[in-house]
């Protein structure tokens, strides 16, 4: 018989969710080697990040709490890959 488990709490969904529109709006990407996540600095994708959580939100998920998440997920994330050399 098939047995599951009781789903993941609603913010690790909500933080993938936010992950996943941060790399389809192009704010962020992964580092090809290493695969951390990386932000872009790109003003205008961010803002596509956003208008995409203020529009097509998550269900049962508010509008400020989807954009809040957004900026959260872009503020835990550096430019940079934390296991690539520093460029000189």
């Amino acid at each position: 018989m098939l047995m599951t488990k009781e789903g993941r709490p609603a913010i690790r969904a909500l933080r993938g969710w936010a992950i996943s529109v941060l790399q389809d709006a192009g704010a962020i990407h992964e580092c090809e080697e290493h695969g951390w996540a990386k932000d872009r600095t790109d003003p205008h994708a961010r803002e596509r990040a956003l208008e995409l959580a203020r529009h097509d939100h998550p269900d049962g998920v508010s509008p400020a709490d989807a954009v809040a998440e957004i900026c959260s997920v872009l503020d835990s994330i550096g430019d940079t890959c934390p296991e690539c050399p520093p460029s000189d």
